[in-house]
């Protein structure tokens, strides 16, 4: 088959901010009908299982040391049958992968690079190769976070093997999306490149998504594109301001690479019910504000960023889900071209984007106070003047003053062109189009 290229951003759903590495068969399907029924006309269409599906002792907080993962006789990780329990006797996510199928969704697991250190400790053959899990580890290359798994050596051919021998089975089972994680911090161009082959021979079109993107460098821009569908470029995003902040200077830098050839994925939404057996904090509607929440996802918009929602879909707020069911909001993130930032100074952002002879802008407060801003129109790359301006989030019009004379009632804004004036909440933002 090959590597499963997307033409817009992938948009769905992950366990990680809600359930860590405890989520159950119950609360995936929960997740996917709920999806299924509200998300899935917007375009939301992906349902992930995340990280240590395969512990039985998995808890929120952490990792489990020696943790006693149910691995087949190949070495590779199944399914926890006790969390899982279509999985028995077996059938893997094949049932669970299938279902969520009939409901008109993909269906995504997480993983892991390298090899499970029980399956090199019990020294178990490599399916379709001469060679042992042993002979194939690379114990100078681990994970420095998750104490399951040992790296590859891809000087050894049974590695390929190994790694082809995980997708093949990931295919049949009907995975759709895989998140790969501890290969891009540090990165692990090796392991990259030996996983998407793998994917590329599978018998399934699946798509690959690089985790977990701390201090990601443009300069493996190519390799991303040859070799994933996404590529994280922070690292774990949780409901606090300052991680969003963040990631303004970030999607600047990578925004404008954006495209079919490869999304820069500048994390999940840690939106919604999240905490409940999560590795961080305890269970909470997530703590940003409403406008906090409205900025995050129109930063994310424009910089075209996939969207992978983290809440508890069925319990999260109302006004948290209506933010991911605004279709012109979303017609940013599937339709436009050329986004940029246009303007950083102190505590205001500015951002573009356009669609033919459509544009749209959307300006941020950076700041901890509200804030009331006249803006010329041709610094929001509007031109002098602009009609039909509209508050894309509120569906509202917006007025624009033709501006005649340099004056204090719309300072910084020159003779002969237009001015629009934008009341901005603390942390809050404005998304215009004309």
């Amino acid at each position: 088959m090959t590597l499963r290229k997307t033409p817009t951003p992938p948009m769905g759903w992950n366990s990680w901010d809600s359930y860590g590495t405890t989520v159950t068969e119950e609360e995936v399907l929960a997740n996917a009908a709920f999806m299924a029924e509200h998300l899935l006309p917007h375009g939301w269409d992906t349902v992930v299982v995340d990280i240590d599906w395969a512990d039985p002792t998995a808890r929120s907080h952490g990792y489990n040391d020696a943790a006693p993962l149910v691995i087949d006789e190949f070495g590779r990780v199944q399914p926890d049958p006790v969390r899982f329990p279509s999985s028995a006797g077996g059938r893997g996510f094949a049932p669970l992968a299938a279902r969520v199928h009939e409901l008109g969704l993909k269906f995504g697991i997480h993983i892991m690079r390298g090899i499970p250190r029980l399956a090199v400790e019990r020294d178990l053959p490599v399916q379709g190769a001469e060679a042992t899990a042993a002979a194939i580890a690379d114990s100078a290359n681990v994970c420095e976070w998750n104490p399951h798994y040992l790296g590859l050596d891809h000087s050894k051919p049974g590695a390929a093997a190994y790694y082809r021998s995980i997708a093949d089975q990931y295919a049949l089972w009907g995975v759709d999306f895989i998140k790969a994680d501890d290969l891009l911090w540090s990165y692990q161009a090796a392991e990259i490149e030996a996983l998407s082959t793998a994917i590329e021979t599978a018998p399934r079109a699946i798509a690959l998504s690089l985790s977990p993107g701390r201090d990601l460098s443009a300069a493996h821009l190519e390799h991303l594109r040859q070799h994933a569908t996404m590529w994280r470029i922070c690292d774990d995003l949780w409901d606090r301001w300052d991680d969003v902040e963040a990631n303004f200077a970030r999607l600047a830098r990578w925004a404008p690479l954006a495209g079919p050839e490869g999304w820069p994925d500048a994390d999940m939404l840690p939106l919604g019910r999240i905490g409940i057996r999560a590795e961080r904090g305890e269970p909470r509607e997530g703590a940003l504000t409403l406008a906090e929440r409205r900025s995050l996802v129109t930063l994310w918009v424009m910089a075209r960023s996939p969207l992978m929602i983290g809440g508890d879909l069925p319990t999260s707020a109302p006004e948290t889900i209506a933010l991911f069911t605004n279709d012109d909001v979303l017609e940013v993130l599937r339709e436009s071209t050329g986004n940029r930032e246009l303007l950083r100074e102190r505590d205001l952002v500015v951002w573009a984007a356009e669609r033919g002879e459509t544009r749209w802008v959307a300006v941020f407060n950076t700041a901890d106070q509200p804030r009331e801003v006249p803006f010329d129109t041709r610094s929001l790359g509007l031109g002098p003047a602009p009609a039909g301006v509209v508050d894309v989030w509120d569906a509202a019009s917006v007025a624009v003053e033709a501006v005649h004379e340099q004056s204090d009632a719309a300072r910084g804004v020159a003779p002969g062109s237009s001015v629009v004036r934008l009341t901005l909440e603390p942390h809050g933002c404005v998304l215009l189009r004309a």
